[in-house]
């Protein structure tokens, strides 16, 4: 497996290819060039090379599975990337309570959220103040601690659903239950934003990709979202 200087150079030279793309394979993340794969693994990366590639040149999901090296276009202001931006799923090291490395599954890109933030709108104000952000991340850190189990793994069906309550499984423990009633009770506290909230902050959905599965109108989304997110802040007695 490969992680130093070298390699992350050739790693980059070969995902600026026509057809190159990385994918998670038994050790490590394998760089393929080719259609499906089937295709050869050129190079084979830790954890540590992956996270550089994520920094830079930065990737983006695959149609297909695995992700292609980001370009340019796709990180022009105003222009959110379909589905969930900046959401690059991966394995990073957690620390426990008892002070014990675990592997979870995690967003190794920013935050959907995060991603929003860095937006302004025609009055040059960002889309997102400091409260609603913070908010936010409150909410995906509880969504976090509700979704792991006895497993020690990250189990995504666990969060709450909108009428639905609850959603956990397999006897988590009783700190993921109290985590998953915190977050049911933040997202109550959303109002009518809740649907809007849960589909940016906890699945990592783009803006407009919201909008579209919700069934709201161009730019009503974003209304709702910083109502929802304004609704969260109090809730969280942040601002």
């Amino acid at each position: 497996m490969s992680g130093g200087g070298a390699a992350l150079a050739k790693a980059r030279r070969l995902l600026a290819r026509r057809g190159g793309w990385i994918d998670v394979v038994p050790g490590g993340y394998g760089i393929r060039s080719g259609a499906d794969r089937r295709a050869h693994v050129l190079l084979l990366l830790d954890e540590a090379a992956f996270d550089r590639l994520v920094e830079a040149p930065g990737l983006r999901r695959r149609e297909g599975g695995g992700w292609v090296a980001r370009t340019a276009p796709a990180e022009r202001p105003g222009r959110p990337e379909p589905g969930r931006p900046g959401f690059i799923e991966g394995r990073k090291a957690v620390m426990e309570g008892e002070g014990r490395p675990v592997m979870r599954r995690a967003n190794l890109g920013q935050s959907a959220v995060a991603w929003l933030a860095r937006h302004r709108g025609p009055d040059g104000r960002p889309w997102l103040d400091a409260a609603r952000i913070a908010a936010a991340a409150r909410l995906a850190l509880e969504a976090e601690r509700a979704a792991r189990g006895p497993s020690m793994t990250l189990r995504w069906d666990a969060l709450p659903r909108a009428g639905g309550g609850s959603a956990v499984r397999a006897e988590p423990d009783d700190n993921a239950l109290a985590a998953g009633r915190r977050v049911e009770a933040a997202l109550a506290a959303c109002g009518p934003a809740r649907r809007m909230v849960e589909a940016v902050c906890l699945r990592a959905s783009a803006l407009q990709a919201a909008e579209r599965d919700l069934g709201l109108r161009r730019r009503e989304g974003k209304i709702l979202l910083q109502a929802g997110l304004a609704a969260l802040a109090a809730h969280y007695r942040i601002g």
